[in-house]
């Protein structure tokens, strides 16, 4: 059911809250919205600002955004909700087996990840989603020519991501500039962006696109390759 206050028309927690589908289960992106479009999802969307900026700016595009963190998760679709913007999802799950395992191949236009999880102690750094074997399920699920723009604080992680990525065959590297000239056009910056930029923090940026000819698998590290030996094309 849809309400309105304010002349403004609000949507139910409902008709935004994708519940998590079960084990095995392929999902359809496109059968959670009331007719097709490019579909981008956005893990870590925290409190949801960049999801509504990019749903209100492109009302063509449908968007899921994940977030496992129950009190941002619940934020976010309070205020999806509120402003009565009908091309956005939100949905609480793990992203990584979330993407690796259930949704379907050349089903994403765009990836956005921002300022996910450094785990910056040595011990933790395998808890790091960006990963081969992760990187080799984005290249799977994005379209050809599909971006995954990333951006995160922590130059450390940063470093790691560029070393996970220039072992992709998947993938070129694009300057951030072009690839977000679109979608971060009027986007003032996710909250952390935000504030780590008051604090006078560098935010680190990269951008890579989905090359079209490429064989999702081929270039695994042997490490990687048990794990991911399902995920090719």
């Amino acid at each position: 059911m849809q309400i309105r206050r304010n002349d403004a028309l609000m949507l139910t927690l409902e008709a935004i809250i994708v519940e998590p589908p079960i084990e095995g289960e392929i999902v359809d992106p496109q059968s959670w919205f009331d007719s097709p479009g490019p579909f981008e999802l956005e893990i870590g969307c925290g409190k949801g600002g960049f999801l509504l900026a990019r749903a209100k700016a492109r009302p063509d595009v449908r968007l899921l955004g994940i977030e496992w963190a129950n009190k941002f998760f619940k934020f976010a679709a309070d205020r999806i909700a509120r402003w009565g913007v009908n091309n956005v999802r939100v949905m609480r799950t793990d992203a990584k087996p979330f993407v690796m395992n259930l949704l379907p191949p050349k089903s994403v236009t765009a990836l956005h990840l921002y300022h996910p999880d450094p785990w910056p102690k040595k011990r933790h750094h395998k808890r790091r989603l960006v990963q081969d074997d992760f990187a080799v399920a984005v290249a799977r699920v994005l379209v050809p020519g599909g971006r995954w723009l990333i951006q995160t604080d922590h130059a450390d992680y940063f470093q790691h991501i560029q070393e996970v990525m220039s072992r992709r065959r998947e993938f070129r590297e694009e300057s951030w500039e072009v690839a977000t000239s679109e979608t971060h056009a009027g986007f003032a910056g996710t909250n952390y962006e935000i504030k780590y930029a008051k604090e006078g923090r560098a935010i680190y940026r990269a951008a890579y696109v989905r090359t079209p000819s490429a064989v999702v698998g081929r270039a695994l590290s042997s490490d990687c390759e048990s794990q991911t030996s399902n995920l090719s094309l």
